[in-house]
């Protein structure tokens, strides 16, 4: 399969992902209607998990915590960078800082373990796609 294929197939399940997440926050906080939510804007940074093809590959022997860290990570920086790029265009679909545990409002430390399992994700699907 194809780069580009790949890069929508990571961008649709990203969006996937977040409208699930976000749906049940809404559940959360007794909003029965799951409102889940994600911006275009999250279709090419899921998508840019292409990008990360060649980590999954690097990592492949590694125990699957030390996968998920390295993956976690990835997110992260992926996260903070085209956060703050997206605050300075003044367009940053997501804003967290008023939890404790934001970074400059981009990113939250305490979403660790959901980015170690997605990150175990997107592997697992490349795998399948390749």
């Amino acid at each position: 399969m194809n780069t580009l294929m790949r890069f929508f197939i990571y961008g649709f399940m990203g969006w996937a992902m977040e409208i699930i997440w976000t749906g049940l926050g809404s559940f959360v906080r007794k909003d029965y209607r799951l409102m889940g939510n994600t911006s275009i804007w999250m279709l090419f940074i899921y998508g840019g998990a292409v990008l990360l093809e060649p980590v999954c590959d690097f990592v492949a022997p590694w125990p699957l915590v030390a996968r998920g860290t390295v993956y976690m990570l990835c997110i992260f920086a992926v996260e903070y960078t085209t956060g703050r790029l997206l605050c300075a265009a003044r367009i940053c679909p997501w804003d967290y800082s008023s939890s404790r545990l934001s970074v400059q409002g981009v990113i939250r430390l305490d979403y660790a373990p959901v980015w170690f399992g997605v990150g175990l994700i997107f592997e697992r699907v490349y795998y399948l796609l390749t």
